[in-house]
């Protein structure tokens, strides 16, 4: 049985602490934004004229074409599809690479939304731009901040990374094949930053952005992705360290301008990493160690992870329904046992824009106790982001807990 945290763990948990506290007292967030959104806005604008002359220009030649094209292009790097595809790595065999690419987004998701939400620059304005939003995913994306875009963030770090993985697994030394495998990345960030700008989507501030910050996070990870993974399957106090650290970074999200789906979306990839910390940590040495079948080897054939597909597909959804209905029951119970006033935006429709609980009186006596313990200037919290947190967990971790499970009961 693990201990609580080490020294270093908790040092690191302290330390988000203090920054919360900190910022928060001094106000970092607002002037920090006052400070840089001039600058951005103005860019903003003076570029609208740019992504007009670009809609105009390639729409005379392929117009309908390139609107289905770059959307297209949108769906394959968005959130939806990472969610949808990476449990398919887990039972494909090839558990690091999955489980390193699921923390990737995770990381990236929290630090481009962040700066997002500290920014708070907008979007380039619809109309003059034409904005094509072709799926409802696209839709909430548009009512994000702009700066930095995070499809081309995202695609940066997940198609550089992809490379890497590749590259090491082959243990390639062609510099041919390098150099094509570098050229194919090129060209498909460059077409997504192309395509964010082309939809009215983002600006070229945005994409540059997003961009720079792309190549940051991707340098940070291939330096300390190792270590990440050596602490994740073979570290001490794993689930209780990431339990606290998904905990904090939820307080430690700076707060927006105005509310945008940007921090829902953090939320759920935080439940999402947990999760999956969680499962992987648990059951590394039985189905995610480095020996374990990959696909399309004499032990895990293509009609063997169809079946897996088939099988694993339907129970996480089943998790995931189980584990929203479990949290929407639990959690008002819990919050109302501690004292907590709660409210739900939209899970919860009896506790929609008011707080449980008692009184006036004993609501401003349980925020000021939220106030000691979290920093947290908020007299009542959301417990959708407990829902949320939840269901996403638990659904990460039925991907690499309870389905490997079941694909060696059924061998699979």
């Amino acid at each position: 049985m693990e201990s609580i945290l080490t020294v270093k763990q908790f040092g690191v948990l302290c330390g988000i602490v203090s920054w919360v506290f900190v910022s928060s007292y001094f106000n970092v967030t607002k002037k920090l934004r006052s400070f840089v959104q001039p600058w951005i806005i103005r860019r903003v604008e003076t570029e609208t004229l740019m992504i007009l002359r670009i809609q105009e220009f390639l729409q005379k030649y392929r117009n309908g074409f390139l609107d289905s094209l770059f959307s297209v292009l949108s769906c394959c790097v968005s959130v939806p599809f990472y969610t949808a595809f990476l449990p398919l790595l887990f039972w494909s065999g090839h558990g690091k690479f999955a489980r390193q690419m699921t923390l990737l987004i995770a990381f990236c998701d929290y630090v481009g939304n962040c700066l997002k939400d500290v920014v708070s620059a907008p979007r380039p304005t619809c109309p003059p731009v034409r904005r094509i939003t072709a799926t409802k995913d696209e839709e909430e994306n548009a009512m994000e901040y702009g700066l930095p875009s995070s499809h081309t963030l995202n695609t940066v770090c997940l198609s550089g990374y992809l490379l890497h993985y590749v590259l090491s697994y082959t243990q390639s030394e062609d510099a041919m094949v390098k150099l094509v495998g570098l050229l194919l990345v090129v060209l498909f960030v460059s077409s997504i930053a192309l395509g964010r700008v082309y939809l009215g989507m983002h600006s070229g501030i945005d994409v540059i952005g997003g961009l720079t910050l792309g190549l940051v996070i991707l340098a940070f990870w291939l330096s300390a992705s190792e270590h990440i993974d050596s602490f994740i399957t073979a570290g001490q106090n794993v689930t209780s360290f990431w339990a606290g650290l998904s905990l904090l970074l939820l307080f430690a999200y700076p707060t927006p301008e105005f509310p945008t789906p940007s921090f829902e979306y953090h939320t759920a990839f935080d439940g999402v990493a947990f999760g999956i910390v969680a499962g992987v940590q648990q059951t590394y040495n039985q189905f995610h160690h480095e020996g374990v079948a990959h696909i399309f080897s004499p032990e895990l054939t293509l009609p063997s992870f169809i079946g897996r597909i088939l099988v694993g597909l339907p129970t996480i959804v089943v998790v995931k329904f189980c584990s929203k209905a479990l949290a929407k029951w639990f959690l008002p119970v819990v919050s109302n046992t501690f004292g907590i006033p709660i409210k739900s935006t939209s899970y919860l429709p009896a506790l929609n824009g008011a707080a449980t609980g008692k009184k006036s009186d004993e609501i401003k006596q349980s925020s000021y106790f939220q106030k000691f313990i979290f920093f947290s200037q908020q007299e009542v919290f959301d417990v959708d982001t407990g829902i949320i947190i939840v269901q996403y967990a638990g659904l990460a971790w039925s991907v690499v807990d309870l389905v490997p499970s079941i694909f060696s009961y059924m061998m699979l």
